[in-house]
């Protein structure tokens, strides 16, 4: 069986419905940062509080999130619950609107801490959202060096490098409002 369709706007609406805190990072944050490079999955950094992750666990039950593995693309069923998804550094699940990875602590940064510090709030397909700044993408994806970064890279740079991260984000240098993305 195939993976479910990608519906970043659902995955955001369930973990805003529930009240869980959170940074997106990653490529869908690159994305919003005005990258041309497509993902098809979420990557977000939960703050780490007792009561976040009980509202984490929560939201991920109503998506139905299952372990996403290569080899079982529909996931494994898992029980878990505040103090079993802090056990773990990072997950890749799956759920009934697409991929979605929790990283506590993404490759060149020290967390939701680091990273919540120079976020920013934007509208993202009808959801408020908390994204990491462009600089704090382009950190993380230098450190983390695996070649699908290495790809993305020198276009981040080059935002970033031309204000891209003011524009798109809601800065100061914003030429237009929020951003409300279509993503297909």
């Amino acid at each position: 069986m195939a993976e479910p369709g990608f519906a970043p706007e659902r995955i955001l609406a369930v973990l805003r419905e529930h009240g869980v805190r959170y940074v997106l990072v990653g490529g869908f944050a690159a994305v919003i940062h005005g990258s041309p490079y497509v993902t098809t999955d979420l990557d977000v950094v939960p703050e780490r509080s007792e009561e976040n992750l009980r509202r984490l666990s929560e939201a991920l039950r109503a998506m139905h999130a299952r372990v996403w593995t290569e080899r079982e693309p529909r996931g494994i069923r898992f029980e878990h619950d505040a103090a079993s998804l802090a056990r773990a550094e990072t997950w890749n699940l799956v759920t009934d609107h697409g991929r979605l990875d929790l990283a506590f602590v993404p490759a060149g940064t020290r967390g939701y801490e680091d990273l919540v510090r120079d976020a920013r709030r934007i509208e993202v397909l009808g959801v408020e959202v908390v994204v990491a700044s462009l600089a704090d993408v382009v950190r993380s994806k230098e450190a983390a060096g695996r070649e699908k970064d290495r790809l993305v890279l020198p276009v981040l740079r080059r935002l970033l490098e031309e204000g891209g991260e003011d524009r798109r984000a809601g800065g100061p240098g914003r030429t237009h409002p929020p951003m409300e993305m279509e993503i297909r």
